[in-house]
């Protein structure tokens, strides 16, 4: 049995796409097991960038299995312009699954997305507006619909007209704003259905057989630790679990298949939306992060928030997913620094802190506890062996696993697949 996982563990962002397709070489089966459509991965192949968003990244390779498992929540009209454009930029889906469990989104979770966002004013989380939060609260409500609900032409029916009603009371009662039309939303998705039900299978059966059968199976995290539901700074987080037990509910396999956990790691920090982040540089530096690092949302293109990076997130990942193997990004961003430096933990009210913070007040009052480590300032974009990086650029990385206790099996200077430096073997 031969598995892996790729996690975030940091707010997202942090090139897990790149990570999963150079992985995804070695696979045979590729499973993308939480999230929507908010999650965008891009990834770079010969110098073209490929923007995906609901499609597992091992889809840029023409004989891998891949797998849009039953944690997902899948839009269907994105996922057909998704692989629409895929296939104008020369790629096939051919080996694509999506499971007949997923949650389907419904244009009243879009436009619940946009009209609570809009109500909660000071209390806005940040969302992408695209029903992803709505979907999933359907799905926790038992009133969602499935995929396989699409295909039962009498229970969706009814299913529809229940939602609709409840939503539309919703829409002119609370929020005021224009209620969704039932028989649009039916004829719509019964034109979907017809295009995606040549992909639709039972994927944990898929997932689960394939790793009995002895093939090497790669499991894709979206969205990261510091967004999950439940140890993520909640509010500001998504509605699912990025953490490697979430991909073992939303890929329908038991843990003890989860071996060789990987956690992403970017050189620094980034976040989109609300919520406290404790080593974010609101100055100079913040600046210069963004602008070298072209830090802009893949989905919305909203301009990121930037830091150092923070340690005490990613010992907290690390346990959270049992990590075995640290992949570090985006090195090579900080290769004009002068000085770097990195956050190890915190402090509240002058005593250090064990643990993470759940109470988002206290956090917010966190002080991080940096220590400066000198930059390497020289271009390591063309290096690809780990003992030709500057010794600065290597006491760094190795720093980051002394304080999170978990070795360093990649190392990213670069967004191709052969900007990749292997340390040691991460799928084995």
């Amino acid at each position: 049995m031969a598995t892996s996982m790729v996690i975030g563990t940091q707010w997202g962002d942090e090139g897990k796409g790149k990570i999963v397709d150079y992985l995804a070489e070695q696979a045979d089966v590729v499973v993308r097991s939480q999230g929507g459509n908010n999650a965008g991965h891009t990834v770079v192949v010969d110098d073209k960038a490929f923007a995906l968003r609901l499609l597992p990244s091992g889809i840029l390779y023409d004989n891998k299995t891949n797998v849009i498992g039953t944690g997902v929540v899948i839009d269907p009209k994105v996922f057909l312009e998704e692989l629409s454009n895929l296939e104008k930029q020369g790629k096939s889906a051919k080996g694509l699954q999506i499971s007949n469990r997923a949650h389907v989104i419904m244009p009243y979770h879009i436009r619940l997305d946009e009209a609570e966002e809009a109500s909660k004013g000071a209390m806005k989380i940040g969302t992408t507006k695209n029903g992803i939060g709505p979907c999933y609260a359907d799905k926790v409500n038992r009133v969602g619909i499935r995929v396989c609900d699409l295909y039962d032409e009498d229970l969706f029916v009814t299913k529809l007209k229940y939602n609709v009603t409840i939503k539309n009371k919703m829409f002119t009662n609370v929020y005021g704003v224009e209620p969704v039309d039932f028989d649009t939303i039916l004829r719509d998705y019964k034109n979907y259905a017809a295009q995606i039900k040549k992909f639709v299978a039972d994927t944990n059966s898929t997932v689960i057989n394939a790793i009995k059968d002895g093939k090497k199976v790669l499991f894709e995290g979206a969205q990261a630790t510091m967004l999950d539901l439940d140890h993520g700074t909640y509010p500001f987080v998504t509605s699912s679990h990025p953490v490697a037990g979430g991909a073992s509910v939303g890929s329908g396999v038991g843990p003890h298949y989860l071996n060789n956990i990987v956690g992403v790691v970017k050189a620094y920090a980034t976040r989109v939306g609300e919520g406290p982040f404790p080593s974010e540089q609101l100055n100079e530096v913040g600046e210069a992060l963004r602008e070298i690092g072209h830090e802009f949302g893949t989905v919305t293109g909203r301009s990121r928030r930037t830091g150092w990076l923070d340690l005490a997130v990613v010992s907290y990942a690390a346990g959270l997913s049992s990590l075995d193997y640290l992949a570090i990004t985006r090195l090579d961003i900080l290769d004009t620094f002068k000085e770097i430096k990195i956050c190890v933990g915190y402090t509240l009210d002058g005593k250090p802190v064990t643990g993470f913070p759940a109470d988002l007040k206290e956090l917010e009052r966190c002080e991080p506890i940096y220590e400066t480590m000198e930059g390497w300032q020289t271009d390591i974009s063309g290096i690809r062996e780990y003992d030709a990086l500057p010794e600065a650029a290597r006491r760094y990385v190795e720093r980051i696993a002394e304080v999170t206790g978990v070795a360093i099996g990649i190392v990213s200077v670069g967004p191709n697949r052969n900007q990749t430096i292997v340390v040691q073997d991460v799928f084995k």
